[in-house]
């Protein structure tokens, strides 16, 4: 067993150029299958299947299972030995099998032997991305860029995604990105800071979806992604311990460990991680109206160092209670604390750019946060392949601390917020025939999440903190929404095809305590989706999509205060921002060329109806004379997204491997904002309109090469480059970024020492331009994190290195896929 996976695998490359001569000289037989595992009934992805003539030694054919465990190949008619098998179960054999016509060799299912866990064969490691005509899927642990980093570090590396400067993640440069974790909507308060709370070491993969069928949640008018994370799978005991250490200061120590047996799987991924993240910003602002001649210009500039600590643990148990029943129950907790002082200097100049004075403002900020969900999930298999009842379930509850104290003991902020969270879902999937599929569900998610943030000022006179009603309030945020959906699916010859349709109920209350302004928000929606894909050869496909989609403005979008770390530069929430509706087209092409290259395209169009645009304006606040600029979120008419992106995998040699991304796009607006400025000394309240139309294109490229080098050593560079584009209010500029790494195994492949370089030229920044008429204009740039140098060891016991695992419990994506 030890040899046969490889000298399988060797076979089927050196004879391949005279199979496909003899094959030509034939009709084609098609023989189609499908693998499993003996003990879960879930599909085996990445099985090998061997044909081997018995006349004609050289007559060698085969294939790899898709994610669905089946397979397809094309044959001459003739006597063969078939041989299936997959790493660490034990092969099945089919000798002298008389292939006269197209044969479907039904269902092989293959046992665990757990004997061969120490002498498995190391396959060709698979490409990082695998393309596929409906979405991406990036496999984490092959990426040598993201050791001992987060999961935005992990989501800033994968092709069509980009992570900003604070955070903020976009897809094919749209923000209104919907985030699930293992199928599952993200149960934290703040998603962007929970992502880098999360190591990247505790993910398995991640799905890039940019235009979900209705099996998927409405949410999210740019696509969304699927965080799946590991989970052990293997007979035994078995698993991987990481430890990383770097600079600035950040140190970590997880694992992923599981214990399985024929009746249950026990499984753990815990992690700590301490990191210290040091960042910087400035806003250099023109006043073109000031009070004070002498504060004309004023250059704010910020140096924070933030410090967070962390653990986050998975522990879950899979039980299988019959055959075809699986009951699956798992506790996430997730706990940090973190500090981050921020240290504020203004400079003041007069009219001609000499220099006033300077003012400091020092923001000592700490914060705490607790989360806890449990989940649970039962699945029931049917007799007929691919006939199942899923039911889930999901119950979180996460508080999230922040204190402040500013200038000493000048000011002092409080933040509390505290989020309840509870998912019940149900879905049905109903094979009909071979070619046709049918599924129906249910889901119900209710969300209430509660901030009370305050900002106390003291009063010099009696020693005592009065709270500055300005900046201070308390909201609640409830959310009810019931979705039910069905969708049908075909195949008849190359040609497939996918309509569904879901409806979602949602209720909202937004309730302004402090103010007494209590808003709710009741209304319906249907969301069709339609998928057409034809297959124009073995190796090429086109595919046609359709889907309406919604984004739901959620926390710090619509919270009016909920940040004071700036008097002068603020951002404020809109409680009364409307939902935004989206209707997406899109246009692939999948090309392949052998083993060696890979070629996904597409274009697309997105229409949003209340787009959400964020504005600049004066907020009629003073702050010792100088105005207070306020940054705010509204909706506008309609955004028009128009764009085109290629994703391509090439492997010239064994030993170098390439990918690149690009793509392109163009945004319109149309629309204008209309809002009453408040009176001041120098002039009375006025109706002011901001007009948002606005035209502008952009584009972004990400380069990826992986070498590897002499004494098997791996060398991974990634260069990203985001183009500049216009705004209605101003530009935003194009910025230019490198990542680095290199790893090393170690002790016969059990054990592996990575270093990586983020950010390598240190020049990953938000450089915006912003022009406010008759008020401002401001130059601004925010770096986030500095560059990280990070060194990791990775030790497997009793797993190899490239070993393939079969697919976990069903996540929100299973289910959807094309039939046939």
């Amino acid at each position: 067993m030890k040899n046969a996976s490889l000298f399988a695998f060797l076979l089927i490359l050196s004879s391949f150029t005279t199979w496909a001569q003899d094959k030509a000289q034939t009709s084609k037989i098609k023989i189609t299958g499908k693998v499993i595992e003996k003990t879960s009934k879930q599909p085996l992805e990445y099985a090998t299947v061997t044909l081997t003539n018995t006349q004609n030694p050289k007559g060698i054919a085969g294939g790899i299972t898709d994610n669905k465990g089946q397979f397809d190949v094309d044959v001459a008619p003739g006597t063969y030995n078939i041989k299936i098998e997959f790493i660490s179960f034990k092969a099945t054999e089919i000798n002298n099998k008389s292939i006269t016509q197209d044969t479907n060799l039904g269902t092989v299912a293959l046992a665990e032997d757990a004997t061969q866990l120490e002498d498995v064969v190391i396959r060709a490691e698979a490409t990082t991305v695998q393309i596929k005509l409906d979405k991406k899927v990036y496999s984490v642990g092959q990426d040598l860029m993201v050791k001992g980093g987060t999961v935005s570090d992990v989501l800033d590396n994968i092709p069509s995604v980009t992570v900003d400067a604070d955070g903020t993640v976009a897809l094919r440069g749209n923000e209104n990105v919907r985030i699930l974790i293992d199928g599952r909507p993200s149960n934290a308060i703040n998603i962007s800071e929970a992502l880098r709370l999360i190591p990247a070491d505790a993910i398995e993969k991640v799905e890039v979806v940019t235009n979900p069928s209705a099996r998927y949640d409405s949410e999210g008018g740019g696509g969304l992604l699927n965080i799946i994370l590991k989970k052990g799978k293997n007979q035994g005991v078995n698993g991987t311990v990481i430890a990383s250490a770097g600079n600035p200061e950040n140190y970590g120590l997880s694992g992923n460990i599981n214990y399985k047996t024929e009746q249950f799987n026990l499984f753990t991924t815990t992690g700590y991680n301490y990191r210290v993240n040091p960042g910087n910003s400035l806003t250099e602002t023109q006043y073109l109206n000031p009070s004070d001649p002498n504060r004309t210009y004023i250059d704010e500039r910020r140096n924070n160092e933030r410090m967070s600590k962390g653990i986050n643990s998975n522990f879950g148990l899979d039980w299988y209670l019959t055959p075809s029943i699986t009951w699956s129950n798992s506790i996430n907790l997730r706990k940090s604390t973190g500090q981050n002082p921020d240290f504020v200097s203004f400079d003041y100049y007069d009219q001609n750019r000499v220099h006033q004075f300077t003012d400091f403002r020092l923001n000592d900020q700490q914060d705490r946060d607790n989360n806890v969900e449990y989940a649970t999930n039962f699945v029931k298999n049917f007799k007929k392949d691919g006939h199942k009842l899923t039911i889930d379930a999901s119950f979180s509850k996460n508080k999230d601390n922040d204190f402040s104290v500013i200038n000493g003991i000048e000011e002092v902020t409080f933040n509390k917020q505290t989020q309840g969270r509870n998912i019940v879902q149900l879905d049905y999937v109903l094979p009909i025939g071979e070619k046709s599929q049918f599924e129906a569900g249910y889901k119900g998610d209710f969300n209430k999440l509660v901030t009370d943030f305050e900002v106390d000022t003291l009063n010099v006179a009696t020693g005592n903190y009065e709270v500055h009603y300005g900046f201070t309030n308390e909201l609640e945020y409830k959310e009810q929404i019931n979705a039910f959906y069905t969708q049908f699916g075909s195949k008849i010859k190359n040609f497939s095809w996918l309509l569904g349709l879901r409806y979602e109920d949602s209720n909202i209350d937004i309730n302004q305590w402090s103010t007494g302004d209590y808003n709710n928000k009741k209304y319906g929606n249907f969301f069709p989706s339609a998928f057409l894909t034809y297959e124009l050869s073995e190796q090429s496909s086109t595919s046609l999509s359709y889907s309406r989609r919604i984004s739901r403005p959620r926390g710090r979008m619509i919270n009016p205060f909920s940040n004071y770390s700036s008097n002068i530069n603020i951002f404020r929430g809109n409680p009364d921002l409307d939902p935004s509706l989206t209707d997406a087209l899109d246009l692939g092409y999948l090309k392949r060329w052998g083993n060696k290259l890979t070629l996904s395209t597409s274009a697309y169009v997105n229409i949003t109806d209340d787009a959400t645009q964020f504005i600049r304006r004066d907020s009629g606040l003073r702050s010792n004379g100088i105005p207070v600029i306020e940054s705010t979120p509204v909706n506008i008419a309609t955004e028009t997204r128009f764009g085109f992106e290629f994703t391509l995998n090439y492997s010239p040699f064994k030993w170098w491997r390439l990918n690149g991304n690009f793509n392109f796009f163009s945004n319109q607006t149309d629309g204008e904002y209309t809002f009453i400025q408040p009176a001041t000394d120098l002039a009375p309240s006025s109706v002011e309109v901001i007009d948002l139309d606005n035209k502008a294109t952009s584009w972004f490229t990400r380069v990826t090469s992986k070498v590897t080098l002499p004494y098997k050593i791996d060398w991974q560079t990634n260069f990203t480059y985001n183009g500049a584009q216009k705004t209605a209010q101003g530009e935003s500029k194009g910025i230019a970024s490198a990542n680095l790494g290199f790893s090393k195994d170690l002790f016969k492949e059990k054990a592996t020492l990575a270093l990586n370089v983020q950010d390598l030229f240190n020049s990953r920044k938000r450089i915006n331009e912003t022009f406010l008429e008759d008020v401002s204009n401001s130059y601004s740039e925010m770096q986030w994190r500095e560059r990280t140098i990070t060194l990791s060891f990775t030790y497997r016991f009793n797993k190899k290195k490239n070993e393939k695992e079969r697919p976990q419990r069903r996540s929100e994506d299973d289910g959807g896929e094309f039939p046939g």
